[in-house]
């Protein structure tokens, strides 16, 4: 296998299973949900783009997705869904241009969301002052 397809797949994972915690076996067919954060819709949109180039993998990858939104703690069930995706990038050059299209390029990806999130790669002090006198 090779280190593209690996990295790309190390890549995804997080994506897809924020995806797949977030919409449940439903994320093969929804459309992109702005109460969603952007990590979870990332992860929609790559399992669709697999879905969509791949239909004759289409009964496998939604078994893989069935088990994972079933139990996401579950480490097999997530090595079973990141293997679908191995296979279909194996299989397909184009796809995997399309997957490294969608993914953010640079090693690092930092998300934060919701009220007063911080997001930071490297931090040292972080002082939130909300406006009461005296709490900082």
């Amino acid at each position: 296998m090779s280190a593209e397809i690996v990295q790309l797949v190390e890549q995804a994972g997080p994506y897809v299973a924020s995806a797949v915690g977030a919409y449940g076996t439903a994320v093969l067919t929804r459309a992109e949900d702005a109460a969603v954060d952007a990590t979870a819709n990332l992860g929609r949109r790559i399992l669709q783009a697999v879905l969509r180039r791949r239909p004759g993998q289409a009964a496998e990858l939604e078994g893989a997705v069935d088990d994972a939104a079933a139990d996401p703690d579950d480490a097999d069930a997530a090595a079973a869904l990141r293997q679908q995706l191995k296979r279909a990038l194996r299989e397909d050059a184009e796809l995997r241009a399309e997957l490294a299209g969608l993914l953010p390029s640079g090693g690092i990806t930092i998300t934060a969301s919701g009220t007063r999130s911080i997001a930071a790669y490297s931090i040292g002090t972080v002082n939130i002052d909300n406006g009461r006198p005296g709490t900082r």
